[in-house]
């Protein structure tokens, strides 16, 4: 085990002073301090909301999902489940529970003789905690 002993360093010794006779020391005890805890607080919103999210959906099936405290938002195509979930804590001051996206296809529409299409989005079904609320329409 003496080969591990050649990396440390060596501390320079120190000359010895001439050592007084002192009264007998007591014994000092050092306190320890304890770690304390702090509750930690959710992070706000890093990505900004309007990069995420288009706007809330007002539909009926919306409106019904509101007793379960799911609220339904159109969002970008590029926006994920996690950045949706800052964005709406960020956003609202709530808790999010859980995230369900789901992408609606384009549809093919017409209108007399002229053929188009309807364009397709996605949109993200938000569960948040009990108790809490978004105001999605300000009254």
């Amino acid at each position: 085990m003496a080969i591990f002993n050649v990396f440390k360093k060596k501390e320079p010794e120190k000359p010895q002073k001439k050592a007084k006779p002192k009264a007998e020391k007591k014994p000092v005890k050092k306190e320890v301090k304890k770690p304390v805890a702090v509750p930690l607080k959710p992070k706000k919103a890093s990505v900004s909301s309007y990069r995420v999210l288009r706007a809330p959906q007002v539909t009926e099936k919306a409106t019904d999902l509101l007793e379960k405290n799911q609220y339904v938002f159109k969002v970008f195509p590029d926006a994920n489940k996690t950045e949706i979930k800052k964005t709406i804590e960020g956003a609202y001051g709530v808790d999010v529970e859980a995230v369900r996206i789901i992408n609606i296809p384009r549809k093919k529409r017409r209108l007399g003789r002229v053929e188009g299409w309807q364009e397709g989005y996605k949109k993200a079904i938000v569960k948040i905690k009990e108790g809490q609320k978004i105001e999605i329409l300000p009254r």
